[in-house]
């Protein structure tokens, strides 16, 4: 799933994006994907399912053996009791070891870090795809925005150029 807004074909016909952080790539080099599951209480799957989620701020960390999600909101479920919920808890993630490990390898180099990209389910499990993320500069930052400008401009042109 290299592209965004790509989705999985073959076995994966659930499949539903339910929150996407994308001021991600606008503030980082998205170096590579990986796909973990989150541990989630109960009421937070059914908040997650009515997408009563926010990526915003979020990012994650390898510590002791475990991959934690921080700042990761999830609104409370109407529905339920909200007594002792608190919806920017860290969260761990459901990873190999093997990759916990690779993981810890690559985040340890100055300038990397663990981004969650976007939040969805697929076959009825909640899961959210983690970047490996090295962070931009103001001037990267500006050379996205003017690429992304004359691809725009350029899709234009040709769109106009066969409506004639």
């Amino acid at each position: 799933m290299s592209e965004k807004n790509e989705q999985p074909t073959g076995k994966d016909t659930d499949f539903k994006t339910v929150a996407t952080n994308r001021k991600a790539s606008h503030d980082y080099f998205l170096l590579e994907k990986i796909e973990a599951g989150i541990a989630l209480m109960g009421c937070e799957v059914k908040s997650v399912r009515a997408g009563l989620v926010s990526l915003n701020e979020a990012y994650a960390d390898v510590s002791n053996g475990e991959v934690w999600l921080h700042s990761l909101h999830i609104q409370p479920y109407a529905h339920s009791r909200n007594d002792t919920y608190q919806p920017a808890r860290p969260r761990r993630l459901l990873l190999h070891k093997e990759q916990i490990a690779r993981l810890f390898a690559k985040v340890t180099v100055k300038g990397h870090s663990l981004i969650p990209v976007r939040v969805y389910l697929t076959r009825g499990k909640v899961k959210v795809e983690l970047s490996l993320a090295k962070g931009k500069n103001v001037a990267d930052k500006r050379d996205t925005l003017r690429k992304k400008t004359s691809d725009r401009e350029a899709r234009r042109a040709i769109a106009s150029r066969g409506k004639d």
